[in-house]
């Protein structure tokens, strides 16, 4: 069963017709199975059961995982045992949202279909967008401002590599150094707990430990993930670090295992800087100062508070366990719509080691910022800043 939580309010649903929860099940996932279905030879068989899967996400009722599917025990002690006949827009949306994807897997024949032997096996149907990332100009332009940044103080160069991480694939930002602060990267931080975060990671402070970062995205917003992860090996900072991915494709355009490998070569195969922390990751990666894992409770539906007791361990062990993006925000602070003043502390508490939040603002929840921001922020956008993704947090609790 999911894991329950008792208070208030209760988790978010899609069933409010022009909420942006509702947008994402009714507009943007039927948007995803055109592109996916244009951007593979499918046969008729996954065609039809495409146009299958459009009209149950939209039209009908929670359905099982076929008898065969590998995980459907699993899946069910998630939730479809429990939502199974129940309107995809009035079961949990984080919920709705990660079903969706398992079922667009299985429609498509990533897990083989019956037995697992299906000549669509492992093909991610979301690979052609994330190397159409890395190919992008955009990339190019990113990676070669590290060729300005080798030279600036350390410091600069942590705050640009953090910046970098934070922003993702924000090209017009990223890690670039010319004008970051002025009308960009800090006017958009709604709240700043950078330095915090730093203070746990100083070599001055304790002896270099383990950081975790949880990924979000490949592409362009993983490459400046692993440029921050070589910055943290190679200045002491951390003596390992661990790269937490996804088992499978998850979310369009989650990390996987594979994506990793694809940036790594997309960064020892760039000019200038760029090649040598390539080839850095790649040594760190074959000595074991850079793990990648892909525990499968990445991929659950679930707050990081049901979290299994093996990966409670693993966290429990990091120096600080770095959270990216905006779906593992709304895992670790519970998808629900709490005041925005709600301590960002409080509602991790049962995170076991310090954690941090590196997060541009694209779903309605957030915690953690003081009154004044909150008041400002909806006197000038209403509630736009929450989805927009003009927004960001970095955000710690030790």
């Amino acid at each position: 069963m999911p894991a329950s939580d008792s208070v208030s309010p209760p988790v978010i649903l899609s069933n409010e017709p022009g909420s942006f929860p509702w947008s994402v099940l009714a507009e943007r996932h039927p948007a995803l199975i055109q592109k996916v279905r244009d951007a593979f030879p499918y046969g008729p068989e996954q065609h039809r059961a495409l146009d299958a899967l459009l009209k149950n996400c939209t039209e009908g009722a929670v359905e099982p995982l076929p008898a065969g599917a590998e995980d459907r025990e699993q899946w069910e002690e998630w939730g479809t045992r429990e939502y199974a006949g129940r309107s995809w827009f009035d079961v949990p949306w984080l919920w709705a949202e990660g079903y969706f994807y398992r079922q667009l897997l299985e429609v498509v024949g990533y897990f083989g279909g019956d037995g697992g032997a299906g000549a669509w096996r492992g093909i991610d149907p979301f690979r052609p967008f994330k190397l159409a990332e890395l190919d992008a100009p955009e990339t190019d332009e990113e990676l070669a401002a590290l060729d300005d940044l080798v030279g600036r103080p350390e410091e600069e160069q942590a705050r640009a590599l953090l910046h970098g991480s934070l922003w993702g694939n924000r090209a017009d930002l990223g890690f670039r150094l010319s004008g970051a602060d002025e009308g960009g990267e800090a006017a958009g931080l709604v709240a700043d707990d950078s330095e915090s975060l730093w203070s746990l990671l100083r070599p001055t402070r304790r002896a270099a430990g383990t950081v975790c970062l949880v990924a979000d995205n490949a592409g362009r917003e993983l490459v400046p993930d692993l440029l921050l992860l070589d910055h943290l090996l190679t200045r002491g900072y951390a003596e390992r670090a661990v790269l937490h991915v996804k088992p499978h494709p998850f979310f369009v355009s989650d990390a996987t295992t594979a994506d990793v490998v694809d940036a790594l070569r997309r960064l020892t195969r760039a000019p200038g800087e760029a090649a040598a922390y390539g080839h850095r990751l790649w040594s760190a990666m074959a000595d074991g100062r850079l793990a990648v894992r892909a525990h499968p409770f990445s991929c659950a539906p679930l707050p990081y508070a049901a979290m299994p007791d093996d990966l409670r361990e693993d966290f429990a062990s990091a120096t600080v366990t770095v959270m990216k993006g905006d779906l593992n925000y709304r895992r670790l602070v519970g998808d629900r719509l709490r005041p925005p003043t709600t301590p960002f502390a409080d509602v991790t508490a049962y995170f076991p080691g310090p954690v941090a939040a590196l997060r541009t603002l694209k779903s309605d929840v957030i915690v953690g910022l003081d009154a004044r921001t909150e008041t400002a922020l909806v006197a000038a956008e209403g509630q736009r800043w929450r989805t927009s993704g003009t927004r960001a947090v970095v955000q710690v609790a030790r």
